[in-house]
């Protein structure tokens, strides 16, 4: 008799874990997942390391991305740069403000409670600047006479450029909506005006020109705040 009364206990008490079991996967499985949507602003860190370390470069950039749906964001970029070329025979400085805006595509599905990115963006860019060359050497094959270098400076402004660029990034959140970024983007350039006198060396916001090649690489290290508005069921 003793034993059938443990035996029920057991049973009782198996039943009774089961059904607990049951219960808790219910409460789980009604969790709902909510992601945030806002706004997200903040600015490029590697134009303030660039700044600090180059003597020849000045400059500064403001970022910016808003969510439109699961894996589309809006961004756009705005900043204004001043570099210096010193070259063999040359020496140019670009000087200016631009903005690049366009789309970028998160291709990461992110675990629970996450939202990082690996995504792929495209671009528009637009620049207005200027071009300094501040001393210049008249080119000769006859090496008998000193090298003939020219320091009047000549300015031209109201110059422009625009281009279009693929932009590849990875973006992380180190604390509570604060994201780190790091992205590279390839660019070509799709129209520009020179000066009168001699060509674009540097364009503010595209980069490095060169004779041979209409396309331009770039970097960037950001730092961003994201301002939720809403959430969204995932």
């Amino acid at each position: 008799m003793k034993i059938k009364h443990i035996y029920l206990f057991f049973t009782s008490l198996l039943l009774s874990t089961v059904i607990n079991a049951q219960e808790n996967s219910k409460e789980q499985d009604s969790i709902v997942i909510s992601q945030k949507y806002g706004l997200r602003v903040g600015v490029d860190l590697s134009r303030f390391l660039r700044t600090a370390l180059d003597k020849d470069y000045q400059g500064f950039e403001v970022v910016g991305d808003y969510r439109i749906s699961k894996n589309y964001y809006i961004a756009a970029e705005i900043g204004n740069e001043s570099k210096v070329r010193d070259e063999e025979n040359l020496n140019i400085e670009g000087s200016g403000t631009y903005i690049r805006a366009g789309i970028d595509y998160n291709t990461y599905d992110n675990w629970f409670g996450m939202q990082n990115s690996i995504y792929v963006g495209l671009r528009y860019g637009f620049s207005t600047f200027s071009q300094t060359l501040n001393d210049y050497t008249i080119y000769t094959n006859n090496n008998y006479f000193d090298p003939d270098i020219r320091t009047d400076v000549i300015e031209e402004s109201s110059l422009n450029a625009s281009w279009i660029g693929l932009k590849l990034g990875i973006k992380a959140e180190i604390f509570t909506n604060l994201y780190l970024d790091i992205n590279v983007s390839l660019r070509r350039l799709v129209s520009e005006k020179d000066p009168s006198q001699f060509e674009n060396l540097y364009i503010p916001g595209f980069g490095r020109t060169n004779d041979f090649s209409e396309f331009g690489v770039g970097y960037g290290y950001t730092i961003t705040y994201l301002i939720p508005f809403y959430k969204k069921k995932k």
